[in-house]
């Protein structure tokens, strides 16, 4: 069973080892993306310690603004991945991200966190509508996107746009 864990600040170590992770962000591989940090090579993010106050302060406990937890193996304690939420898109309307580190996937615990990060969305923070956005060769992301209820609205550059309104 899986739960949601509010990282310390001392406690961003993790974040830091699932961004620089190759195996864990080969789905952010090639992209190109223009920000500093970001390892077009493998996919991976830096995450320097000197960037985690500064990170901390913008996302950790901004409801509603922001949702930011890492998922936890209720059962070993074991951190498994991050979850988000952000608002995007107007009032009630969320935009969410789920990273499960590598040695996680596989064992349906991206369908538990994505469970949850709804019902979070939905019930805690009254969210109208969840939205996602990636690459269509992110099979396993879609097929998780898909089973929870987003329908694709559009596709655009090889971008999927995915939504789940509250009444679905």
């Amino acid at each position: 069973m899986i739960g949601f864990y509010i990282p310390r600040l001392s406690e961003l170590g993790f974040r830091q080892r699932l961004l620089s992770d190759p195996a864990t962000m080969r789905y952010n591989k090639g992209y190109g993306l223009s920000f500093p940090g970001y390892h077009n090579d493998t996919g991976c993010i830096d995450f320097p310690r000197e960037d985690w106050d500064g990170w901390y302060a913008r996302w950790v406990n901004k409801e509603p603004a922001r949702f930011y937890a890492y998922l936890k193996d209720t059962g070993s304690g074991e951190f498994l991945g991050e979850v988000s939420l952000h608002g995007t898109g107007g009032p009630g309307v969320y935009e969410l991200g789920i990273v499960l580190h590598s040695a996680w996937r596989g064992r349906g615990h991206s369908q538990e966190g994505m469970r949850l990060l709804l019902e979070y969305a939905f019930g805690k923070l009254g969210a109208r509508e969840v939205t996602n956005c990636f690459e269509r060769t992110r099979e396993a992301a879609l097929k998780i996107h898909t089973a929870a209820g987003f329908q694709i609205v559009k596709e655009e550059g090889g971008l999927l746009y995915l939504h789940l309104q509250r009444d679905r």
